[in-house]
């Protein structure tokens, strides 16, 4: 495994840096630049939007024959952890969740067709989308192929689906969803991803449910099905191919996640150094304070840490492995030090760290999701007992 750079991707890293600074920033700074729901306005988010596609960083996750860059895995971890150095930085550069775990879905298993019907508006950043499969107790949530509730039924060339789903993310603005529906009771292929747009009848948005927050654009919505009719090509992959459709797009949008997530950390220890650098206390600053370097340097080793099983999973998807194992750790290490990153910036901080004069408590409220979002801690750690249980000694094998 080399962790070094390509200099092409190096120098794109440094680019989106260099962007992320000069533009984003400055925006970030800005209180009237946040809606009711403490994400960028519309307004602002495309006027940025239009600097990056200028600049040529946009949707850097996609092909370059859909108007992206065409990145590997490894790329877009160095170049996501860039971007997330500002809280709106991902949607920015039109690789925030969930836009970018569907793009990524449908440029791997799409058809042609489908591929320009529904993945091309989300990459030209004409439309939102959302991906629809968790549900209310006791439907689907860790265990969809055991628990999904919600049906997808043949009724001549149409598929007829009934239930409920919620914490939808972004569908208050989406246009373009991926659902997931029971189509059988088979235990691994009763599951169907299914594509439909906003407009068609047969389903309603019950709710936006009021979380902690922040919240991304569309915020988390409660979805009620009650006869939409989806054609049969809408069927995404086949009939029954819906648990891997999902396995598929969860492996990389989970690690996308960690991605962002060591730039909110490394965002988080960057505004305390500037801190306790300059802050006098008992005759000398904050830095120089032996609590203060234990604080700080924990909170760096763990940052780093997660950085390389991060990096160690995108080389192994690059390689053309699954690398749940991988996925798994990433997802536990990098959710637990982002949280204990901007916790140390806080407490380091003071009161000016549990106020709004800096993004931490932004940054602090939607850590705490991360121990949730795409599997809970608990399930990958299980995850990686059931590895350790079939492989033996074999779990820590080197290499892909």
């Amino acid at each position: 495994m080399d962790f070094a750079l390509s200099p092409e991707i190096d120098a794109l890293r440094l680019r989106i840096r260099a962007f992320v600074a000069d533009h984003i920033l400055p925006v970030e700074a800005d209180r009237s630049a946040y809606d009711e729901h403490d994400n960028i306005t519309e307004e602002r988010l495309q006027a940025l939007r239009a600097k990056a596609r200028a600049a040529g960083l946009w949707a850097l996750q996609m092909p370059k024959e859909r108007g992206g860059l065409g990145l590997p895995v490894v790329g877009m971890a160095a170049c996501y952890e860039e971007m997330n150095r500002s809280i709106f930085g991902p949607v920015v550069f039109n690789s925030a969740a969930p836009d970018d775990g569907n793009m990524i879905l449908l440029n791997k298993v799409g058809t042609e067709a489908q591929k320009d019907r529904w993945l091309q508006p989300i990459v030209d950043g004409k439309v939102r989308s959302a991906f629809v499969m968790t549900e209310p107790a006791p439907g689907s949530g860790s265990d969809p192929a055991g628990m999904m509730a919600t049906r997808a039924e043949k009724k001549g060339d149409r598929w007829v689906v009934h239930g409920r789903k919620w914490f939808i993310t972004g569908a208050g603005v989406a246009e373009h969803f991926i659902l997931i529906a029971r189509t059988s009771d088979d235990p691994r292929k009763g599951l169907t991803a299914f594509l439909y747009h906003r407009d068609q009848p047969g389903w309603r948005i019950e709710r936006r449910i009021p979380i902690m927050g922040p919240e991304e654009h569309g915020g988390h919505c409660e979805l009620v099905f009650d006869g939409l009719e989806i054609p049969e090509e809408n069927v995404l992959m086949g009939v029954g191919d819906g648990l891997k459709a999902t396995q598929i797009r969860l492996g990389t949008a989970r690690l996308t996640h960690c991605m962002r997530w060591t730039g909110l950390a490394k965002r988080s220890l960057e505004i305390a150094q500037d801190y306790i650098g300059g802050r006098m206390a008992f005759g000398a600053t904050l830095a120089e304070h032996e609590s203060v370097q234990t604080l700080m340097g924990d909170a760096a080793l763990q940052i780093e840490i997660g950085r390389l099983l991060t990096m160690k999973a995108a080389w192994k998807l690059d390689q053309g492995d699954f690398a749940r194992k991988e996925v798994s750790m990433a997802k536990v290490v990098v959710a637990d030090a982002l949280q204990q990153a901007v916790d140390t910036a806080i407490q380091l901080n003071g009161a000016r760290g549990y106020s709004k004069d800096t993004p931490l408590e932004w940054i602090y409220r939607y850590a705490r999701q991360a121990r949730l979002v795409d599997g809970a801690s608990e399930v990958h750690k299980m995850v990686l007992s059931r590895a350790l249980a079939a492989e033996g000694q074999d779990f820590w094998s080197w290499g892909a």
